[in-house]
C-alpha cells in the first residue's frame, strides 16, 4: 500500500500516521461488558455510557477498515478450569471472582454461557461491531492486551507503529493497553467518544475524564470519531 500522512486534529497536538502502518484497536468490546445480560449489566453496572461508543466505533472501525488499517479485537476471557485467572489470593483473581467469573448464565435465547470464558456468548464482540473477514481477534487475561499475549508480535508483523484506540474501560483496560503500547514505542491515538467508563461517572471529574488526561498529558494523543474520520476522507 502507498504510504501516506493522516493529521488528526488532537490534543496535545496533531496526531500524524501512516494508515499503512497504523492498527485500530478494539478493547473489550463484548458482551460481558455491553449488552444486557451480561456481566456488568447482572452486577448492576450501568453500561449505558458503553453503549454510547458504539455508533461512533462502527463508524471509526469502517473508515479505518477502508484506509486499510488492521482492525484488532482484544477480549477479555479464561480458559474454562478458571487456570489462566491468576493464583489463590492474587488481586486479579479475587477480583475477577467478586464478578462471578465462570458462572454459569443463559444467554439470550436460552443458550448456556458462561461469565467471561472464552468462546461463549459472555465473551463474543457485541453485535454491532462484530469483526470482518481478515480483522483479527486476540484474548487477554489480565487489563493490558499485551501482558502474555501476541497482540505485539502481530503488530510487529504487520509493521505497526500506531494505534487508534476505542473500547472499555477508559480508566482500566483501555488505559492498562496505552501504557503498555507506549512503553513500547507504539504512539496511541485515543478517542473519547469511542471509551467508556462507568466507575466514577458520578464524580466531579470522571475517571474517563482523568484517564484522557492522563494520555494527551504523558502516554499519547486524544481526539474523537469525527475528527479522524474526517482526516482519513482527505486523499
Amino acid at each position: 500500500m502507498e504510504s501516506r500522512r493522516v493529521r488528526v486534529d488532537a490534543a496535545p497536538g496533531a496526531f500524524e500516521f501512516d494508515p499503512a502502518s497504523t492498527a485500530a484497536l478494539v478493547i473489550d468490546m463484548q458482551n460481558d461488558f455491553g449488552a444486557t445480560g451480561g456481566m456488568f449489566d447482572r452486577a448492576g453496572i450501568d453500561i449505558s455510557a458503553i453503549r454510547r461508543t458504539l455508533a461512533p466505533t462502527a463508524r471509526v472501525l469502517g473508515a479505518a477498515r477502508r484506509a486499510g488499517c488492521p482492525v484488532v479485537y482484544l477480549k477479555m476471557g479464561y480458559a474454562a478450569d478458571l487456570s489462566d485467572l491468576g493464583a489463590p489470593g492474587s488481586p486479579n483473581r479475587e477480583r475477577h471472582l467478586a464478578f462471578s467469573v465462570g458462572q454459569d448464565v443463559a444467554a439470550p435465547g436460552g443458550r448456556n454461557s458462561r461469565i467471561l470464558i472464552r468462546d461463549t456468548w459472555n465473551t463474543a464482540v457485541l453485535d454491532e461491531l462484530q469483526p470482518r473477514a481478515g480483522d483479527l481477534e486476540i484474548y487477554k487475561t489480565r487489563y493490558s492486551g499485551f501482558y502474555e499475549t501476541t497482540l505485539d508480535s502481530m503488530l510487529k508483523q504487520r509493521g505497526v507503529k500506531s494505534l487508534i484506540v476505542t473500547g472499555c474501560t477508559t480508566s482500566v483496560c483501555v488505559d492498562a493497553t496505552v501504557k503498555d503500547a507506549m512503553f513500547r514505542d507504539y504512539s496511541c491515538l485515543v478517542l473519547s467518544d469511542c471509551c467508556a467508563e462507568p466507575l466514577g461517572s458520578d464524580f466531579a471529574r470522571t475517571n474517563h475524564q482523568a484517564s484522557l488526561l492522563v494520555t494527551e498529558a504523558l502516554l499519547g494523543w486524544v481526539s474523537d470519531s469525527a475528527k479522524l474520520i474526517s482526516a482519513l476522507a482527505v486523499t
